[in-house]
């Protein structure tokens, strides 16, 4: 924190560096200063703490993908995991970075908005905690101050949980041209929705997140028709944007297809049926 705040704006934190360095390369940033951060082991873990699991932000992807505890009660993660980038970026980018980098397809920040997750920052005058859907400002921004820095991701333990992930890109390990990621809960009865949250990613949904679509369902059965309201729902919450992955209708579809294909994998799992 001491040279963030002697640099000042024009200092960058750097651990794994696969989001700002290519970033650099195509000149869309250029600090100043980098501040190399891989001393920081104590904030590398994934760990039960109380009622929740704590993430470090030094955590890199591949032990997130490797992670028991994260497979047995988010696989959400490990679904994402597997499609982010390759094995040499997933070997050296971290949870921290990613999210900090704020790329409006980043696959992460879907999933911590689908969760919701709560972030901590320290800076030099203490520490604070945020929402997963407050933590992005715009694209490329969020509410990490200069002088602060993202040190964990916390997801709260919720039995009857089920989670999962879907995602089309042109080629392995390319941003999605349209991703997602739901997070159900059921009652004790395994048929009725008591609490759900859905993430999407690179189609412009505001904080990553489809927050009326999710109310469709909320309360309501995990039928296949509720499912699908939910994920057309979800689709009219997006603003993609046509580009090299496609135009934007199409961006819009996947964002309703993919929505349903993760709420059902996501309701299989809340009842057992799928791992």
């Amino acid at each position: 924190m001491a040279l963030l705040e002697r640099f000042g704006p024009e200092a960058r934190l750097v651990a794994g560096g696969h989001s700002l360095l290519p970033m650099m390369k195509l000149r869309l940033a250029g600090p100043e200063y980098l501040i190399d951060i891989n001393d920081l082991t104590d904030l590398d873990y994934i760990r039960l703490d109380g009622d929740a699991i704590a993430i470090g932000a030094m955590t890199r992807h591949a032990a997130l993908l490797a992670s028991p505890l994260l497979a047995e009660h988010y696989p959400i993660f490990r679904d994402a995991e597997r499609v982010i980038a390759d094995p040499v970026v997933r070997n050296r980018g971290t949870i921290g970075g990613s999210m900090c980098q704020a790329d409006p397809s980043e696959d992460l920040a879907a999933v911590a908005s689908a969760l919701s997750a709560t972030l901590v920052i320290q800076g030099t005058d203490g520490t604070r905690v945020v929402g997963a859907r407050e933590f992005h400002t715009g694209p490329y921004e969020t509410v990490v101050g200069p002088a602060e820095i993202l040190t964990e991701v916390r997801i709260p333990i919720r039995p009857g949980a089920g989670s999962a992930y879907e995602k089309v890109e042109r080629r392995a390990g390319d941003w999605g041209a349209t991703a997602g990621g739901c997070f159900v809960v059921l009652d004790a009865g395994g048929e009725t929705v008591a609490d759900v949250g859905i993430g999407l990613t690179a189609v412009g949904a505001p904080h990553f997140c489809a927050e009326a679509a999710e109310a469709v369902l909320r309360g309501r059965p995990a039928t296949a028709e509720n499912l699908a309201a939910a994920a057309a729902r979800a689709a009219e919450e997006t603003n993609p944007q046509t580009d090299q992955r496609g135009p934007a209708e199409y961006k819009r579809h996947l964002a309703g297809e993919l929505t349903r294909r993760a709420l059902r994998r996501a309701v299989a799992r809340a009842r057992g049926q799928e791992a």
